[in-house]
């Protein structure tokens, strides 16, 4: 990536973790674009290049991430199993980025309750499906590559790519549901584990 895709993409990033921060301090409706642009300390023009709505800017931290598990996938040992493979290309992309390190979380149990609120917005939710649909095909694509398999005409990437994507669903939506103490680091790698033996039912 070259300087000028590289200062692209920290706006983008940053545009990104503006909304959400503001949005789960004070509710999407009471969050403007403009507040967002300041907070990022861009111009309100800025984020209309980079982001056609409040819930599209908030959405991308989860876009990016989403997509970058099929780039790790590909970067990944090919003599590595493919869901150890698959556990540690999802893994890497739970770790606080920089602009997460640099503005830590003041209360972590206020801000999953605010999380909580934002993500039931129908708009997100939206939104949220959109991005699900794309990184899917991306992952899939990783996946065929990485077991021979075609993206056109094999059943098992797309149905590895699509059970990969709800695994990390349902362990965010228990994380922020439940106060188990249970971080991303756990309850990730449990739920491909799981998958990986067949989702035996628990004892």
């Amino acid at each position: 990536m070259g300087l000028r895709e590289s200062k692209k993409a920290a706006t983008r990033t940053a545009l990104s973790w503006a909304a959400i921060q503001l949005t789960v301090e004070r509710g999407l409706d009471n969050v403007k674009v403009e507040d967002i642009a300041a907070a990022a300390g861009v111009s309100p023009r800025t984020f209309n290049n980079y982001f056609g709505s409040k819930a599209e800017a908030i959405v991308s931290r989860q876009l990016d991430r989403l997509r970058h598990i099929a780039d790790e996938l590909r970067r990944r040992p090919p003599e590595e199993p493919l869901w150890t493979a698959l556990t540690q290309a999802t893994l890497t992309q739970y770790q606080p980025g920089p602009e997460v390190v640099a503005n830590p979380i003041p209360d972590p149990v206020q801000w999953a309750a605010g999380l909580r609120v934002m993500l039931a917005e129908p708009a997100l939710q939206a939104e949220l499906l959109r991005t699900t649909v794309i990184a899917e095909e991306d992952l899939a694509a990783a996946v065929a590559a990485r077991t021979g398999t075609s993206i056109e005409n094999d059943f098992y990437p797309h149905l590895v790519a699509a059970t990969v994507l709800t695994a990390t669903r349902a362990a965010t939506t228990h994380y922020l549901r439940t106060e188990s103490g249970s971080e991303m680091e756990q309850l990730l790698p449990e739920a491909l584990a799981r998958i990986a033996a067949g989702l035996p039912e628990p004892h």
